[in-house]
């Protein structure tokens, strides 16, 4: 089957000069698509607005009707971080219904995986509150209409973003039909995410954090997927596997201090993929977070979208090569990982 991707014109209308999160990020995205014909090898997803039932499973009135307000009365700010202008409404709304819209084609088996390029992002993003770029949140939207929508008992959200989803966190920590696995730098923005923080109530357990210094790279996330993230989606068994897709987390990014390689992306897209196949007949829709340093950005994207379509053809194309640095070890955070969670030793 068909690998999918969502875009609208309206997410580049989301847009504040100066502001790192910005229309430039999805525009060289496409354009770096577009460059290595990668675009007219997939499926477009078209975009709906999210329904406002969809909405609500995630977000309060209150707060949605705020966003509406600051938009229709020209823009501002929901903190000091997060914007709003006249079009980020729509924007957001599209954002959130489009990434729904890649969840049902790829369960209604139209398409055996997707990504949604989308903006604004949204793993940030709380129940009542806007913050770290995000609007509404996404991710979160598309994982209660799967359960509710599609039956599904066991939805995965993998975030690797270099921050933490701390929205997304928050909504399924006590919900045990979510697992919801982070890798980000710690102690970073948002400043949640420690290793301790592992659901509460009936979800004490679903939720499992790897928080991590500064330097850890390629070796140090290929060692993550193999000792916690895959024992961990194998116990769980899926039955859609969702990722907040965030590409800050490359060495040259200017928000934080990992030091992925975009062939290090394309291997946690590789290692996703092979977890999707096994677990959950491939279903499996990624969406887009973070990811600051354009050309990281987008030619990581673009390696996504060969891993997606399994061409076994495709040759990795990065042209900012590996760190510069050497890799910190993290064999003292994945042994305490793997003790917390009860996934043995690695």
């Amino acid at each position: 089957m068909a690998t999918g991707y969502v875009y609208d014109p309206v997410y580049l209308e989301h847009d504040l000069r100066g502001h790192p999160e910005n229309r430039q990020r999805l525009e060289t995205i496409l354009r770096v698509l577009d460059e290595h014909l990668m675009r007219e090898r997939l499926e477009l997803v078209p975009a709906q607005p999210v329904s406002a039932e969809r909405l609500e499973r995630v977000h309060g009135r209150r707060y949605i009707e705020q966003v509406q307000r600051v938009a229709d009365q020209g823009g501002g700010h929901l903190d000091m971080d997060t914007y709003v202008r006249p079009a980020s409404y729509k924007a957001a709304l599209m954002a959130a219904g489009g990434v729904v819209e890649a969840t049902r084609a790829v369960l209604d088996g139209e398409l055996q995986n997707a990504f949604a390029l989308v903006r604004p992002p949204g793993h940030h993003a709380l129940r009542s509150r806007g913050m770290g770029f995000c609007l509404f949140n996404n991710v979160a939207i598309a994982a209660r209409y799967a359960l509710a929508e599609h039956g599904l008992d066991r939805v995965l959200i993998m975030d690797f973003d270099v921050h933490h989803g701390n929205g997304t966190q928050d909504e399924f920590d006590a919900d045990p039909a979510v697992m919801y696995i982070s890798t980000h730098q710690y102690p970073h923005y948002p400043g949640t995410g420690h290793w301790r923080e592992t659901g509460s109530g009936d979800g004490k357990g679903s939720i499992i954090n790897v928080p991590l210094a500064g330097g850890v790279g390629d070796e140090g996330f290929a060692a993550i997927f193999r000792d916690v993230v895959g024992p961990a989606a194998w116990r769980f068994q899926p039955q859609l596997i969702l990722v907040s897709a965030g590409y800050d987390a490359h060495w040259d990014d200017p928000l934080a201090y990992l030091q992925l390689s975009i062939g290090g992306y394309a291997e946690i897209a590789r290692s996703l993929k092979d977890l999707a196949e096994e677990l959950c007949e491939g279903r499996l829709v990624f969406t887009l977070e973070g990811g600051y340093h354009l050309q990281a950005l987008a030619y990581s994207v673009l390696n996504t979208f060969a891993v997606l379509l399994d061409d076994a053809r495709w040759r990795l194309v990065d042209p900012l090569g590996p760190s510069p640095r050497r890799e910190r070890p993290i064999d003292d955070v994945i042994a305490q990982v793997r003790k917390v969670h009860d996934l043995g030793r690695a």
